[in-house]
């Protein structure tokens, strides 16, 4: 009477793919938000308040979470006859 238990994974293929690219996502947003110092401190560069580091790489962050928020709750049912 010993079945075997193979044992399952929380999340499915579809979930790990999404999370993946969640990361990505984040990944981008934070390298698009670094750099833009400057090497004297005496000099002001005002390439640090760009578009780029000011609205796009925060949006990419948060829409990264976002997916990683969705990756998690993602539950493809399977219809099974």
């Amino acid at each position: 009477m010993s079945k075997e238990h193979k044992p399952e994974f929380i999340f499915k293929k579809a979930n790990y793919k999404l999370m993946l690219i969640g990361l990505a996502v984040i990944a981008i947003g934070f390298i698009l938000m670094s750099g833009g110092g400057s090497d004297d401190p005496n000099v002001f560069n005002p390439a640090i308040y760009n578009f780029q580091r000011i609205r796009l790489a925060p949006t990419l962050v948060l829409i990264g979470f976002g997916i990683q928020i969705y990756a998690i709750l993602f539950n493809k049912k399977k219809k099974e006859d």
